[in-house]
């Protein structure tokens, strides 16, 4: 991930100094063929003295790559998968969701959530990754309809799962 978002980093400062220079010999070449160029223009008198404006020293700036945040999105520090037993059931039958985590530590609490009014909300079948970065959790959907599912540890989400239950 780091090698790809090096590559993206150096393309896009290639593609600005490229920019760069064509707009400054554009600029330089469209003021030498203007015919006010030829003619001299007076030069500004200077009537005081120039000050400062800041005192002390220029502070670095960061350079690298950027680091991704913890914020649920694809870019986040971990990763985490979801599969489904069934994708369609009977009201009341039991699902098994299970899978692993990459970047979470053991432990963590495990919490399955589905899309309700527009919002993810979780439900009650929670569970705690096991050695291997695995987990498994078992839930039963009682509502006819579609269920859209995903799985959270530490603020890191899996995919959407859709189940149907009919």
């Amino acid at each position: 991930m780091n090698s790809t978002l090096r590559s993206r980093c150096a393309k896009a400062i290639g593609a600005g100094a490229l920019s760069v220079a064509l707009l400054s010999a554009g600029t330089a070449g469209a003021f030498a063929a203007s015919p006010s160029a030829a003619s001299p223009r007076p030069k500004p008198i200077m009537t005081g003295h120039a000050k400062p404006t800041g005192t002390g020293t220029a502070t670095p700036t960061r350079t690298g790559t950027a680091k991704p945040t913890k914020s649920g999105s694809p870019m986040a520090n971990g990763s985490i998968t979801a599969r489904v037993s069934k994708v369609t059931v009977k009201p009341g039958q039991s699902v098994t969701f299970t899978g692993r985590a990459k970047g979470v530590k053991v432990g963590t609490k495990v919490v399955l959530l589905h899309m309700h009014n527009g919002k993810w909300t979780p439900l009650k079948s929670s569970t705690v990754l096991k050695n291997g970065s695995s987990y498994s959790l078992v839930t039963k959907f009682n509502n006819k309809g579609k269920e859209q599912l995903r799985v959270m540890a530490d603020k890191i989400v899996s995919p959407t799962v859709v189940v149907t239950v009919k």
